[in-house]
């Protein structure tokens, strides 16, 4: 069995109208776990998934759940064609932890769908009650970074790769923070189009009326660790993992020392599973010398050879 790949799950922004749709035309598996969604949360969500509009799509309550499918089928199809294709460690960004809990054997499909629910919900309450933004800070010093956002108020949302990371907060506080980075020298800093500050101290609530769902839902420890983003580091037990995935709503996402702390356990190969390529991008970025592969269609997986990975 190869064990040194690391299992990677696209977040929120990755996803577009149609996406899936070849994967449930041409694979059983895939179709699968696509109307078991859809049996779940209402014939409403393939429509939008496979024909949007990308307004709708991008909604919090049909996005997450979109991403999640996709890329549990994705996986499923994966594991039939490839079983002896093991990971020495899986990760998920945001949202994508879900599906890599799932790849790992911790939550059934169901389960992940009906957390991932709950969790846009109250993600999406908190966007209402709490509005935001965030922007994309590159090539900043972090140490520059995190004094702006401790002067402004607001927080760091994403470790995302050496020169990217995202800060998030309330409106006016995101102004001033961007205000201070660029009077430091810090020029390219794009604000992004998204619902609310996610992964800041506005998202606290939403994490305490989330874990109500995560205490009663069934869980096992993963069968192969994953690195929560919350702590860049597997749960030692159940109760661990439930509260990271209590904390990752409003805490920072540690993606870069995830990826490293994968690597250095043995990882050669990172395969991304759900729609675009953002997760192996950062990668590149981050480890060059990661051998990267891109699951999202059904050609990609058509084209993928085990005999590709790094040995």
């Amino acid at each position: 069995m190869n064990r040194n790949i690391f299992w990677v799950f696209s977040g929120q922004g990755a996803q577009h109208p149609g996406m899936g749709r070849d994967l449930y035309d041409a694979f059983p598996a895939a179709k699968r776990r696509f109307d078991e969604a859809a049996q779940r949360l209402g014939d409403e969500f393939l429509a939008t998934v496979f024909e949007g509009p990308a307004e709708k799509l991008t909604e919090t309550r049909f996005c997450q759940p979109a991403i999640y499918t996709m890329s549990c089928a994705l996986f499923d199809v994966f594991h039939e064609k490839f079983p002896a294709a093991g990971a020495v460690a899986a990760a998920g960004l945001s949202l994508g932890e879900y599906a890599a809990l799932y790849a790992a054997g911790a939550v059934d499909f169901a389960t992940g769908l009906e957390l991932l629910r709950r969790r846009a919900a109250a993600m999406d309450e908190a966007c209402h009650e709490f509005p935001g933004g965030m922007a994309s800070v590159l090539k900043a010093d972090p140490e520059v970074i995190r004094a702006a956002c401790a002067e402004a108020g607001i927080d760091v949302a994403n470790y995302n790769s050496p020169g990217q990371i995202v800060i998030s907060g309330e409106h006016a506080k995101l102004a001033r923070a961007i205000e201070l980075l660029n009077a430091r020298g810090v020029s390219r800093i794009i604000e992004l189009q998204v619902a609310g500050a996610f992964h800041s101290r506005l998202m606290s609530e939403a994490g305490r009326r989330f874990a109500p769902a995560l205490a009663e839902a069934a869980m096992r420890m993963p069968a192969i660790p994953v690195y929560h983003n919350f702590s860049a580091a597997p749960a030692a037990d159940l109760a661990e993992l439930r509260t990271l995935l209590e904390k990752q709503v409003s805490g920072s996402v540690r993606w870069e020392e995830s990826l490293r702390r994968a690597a250095a356990e043995g990882a050669l190969n990172v395969i991304e599973f759900g729609p675009g390529n953002v997760l192996t991008g950062l990668a590149r970025r981050t480890l060059p010398e990661l051998k990267l592969f891109n699951l999202n269609t059904k050609e990609s997986i058509d084209n993928f050879s085990m005999e590709e990975l790094a040995k």
